[in-house]
């Protein structure tokens, strides 16, 4: 994985490093709207932000953005694609360092359920078994209890607590960032953190207990839609 970053001069420069930057860059889509939201703000979005100070976790209290890396691909173990991040962002308050996988949507959906996910590619099923266990693993849960969640979840929130590790921060947070006035998918989001034991809201943190010494949250956060516009 490369470790170099150029910073970015605006949102087109998100644009090269989509997958796939003619299909993905749409106005009225999540990578556009996310560029846009988080080139505009000087440091976190209002709408991130007001999620941070509305929460009732210290580990989230006036939190300073130290750096965003857009689309930030963090490898999983069984072969196969990375996760690649919408935006993975760093941050520290007098708590300690913060790391969070932000995933942008809009109207998109949060693609198949774990279920469906193992049921492609038979001739990876092998890996695939070796990745889904390695995420259920770092993260506490089941493998028996994951069939029916969306697949992006687990790996994304993986992705927040990998890096935690490696740059050695306390707390983790996953965080979903829809610019969806309708909370779109916000039903698949709740019952992910429902495998937690825990309950979500719109504009709200939950807590998914600890990992290694790492808090790890998950939160979905309501941008603006004029973004959607952009």
């Amino acid at each position: 994985m490369n470790r170099i970053y150029v910073p970015s001069k605006g949102p087109e420069d998100w644009r090269a490093l989509l997958a796939d930057p003619e299909k993905h860059w749409k106005t009225g889509c999540s990578a556009k709207a996310l560029a846009h939201c988080w080139e505009e703000a000087s440091g976190f979005p209002k709408s991130v932000g007001n999620v941070f100070a509305t929460s009732r976790f210290k580990e989230l209290e006036n939190l300073e953005l130290l750096l965003a890396i857009p689309e930030h691909k963090v490898p999983l173990p069984g072969g196969g694609r990375p996760s690649q991040n919408d935006l993975m962002a760093l941050a520290s308050n007098n708590v300690g360092l913060v790391c969070i996988a932000v995933e942008g949507k809009v109207q998109e959906s949060f693609d198949r359920t774990v279920a469906e996910w193992k049921s492609k590619a038979s001739a990876e099923k092998s890996r695939k078994k070796e990745r889904l266990k390695y995420i259920c693993d770092l993260l506490h849960l089941s493998t028996d209890s994951v069939e029916t969640l969306r697949y992006q979840f687990l790996h994304r929130t993986a992705s927040a607590v990998i890096e935690a590790r490696r740059f050695k921060a306390r707390t983790a947070l996953m965080l979903v960032h829809s610019f969806s006035q309708e909370n779109a998918w916000f039903d698949d989001y709740k019952n992910f953190v429902s495998a937690f034991g825990s309950v979500a809201g719109v504009n709200e943190i939950s807590i998914a207990g600890k990992i290694d010494g790492i808090q790890l949250f998950l939160g979905w956060a309501k941008g603006e839609a004029v973004f959607c516009t952009k």
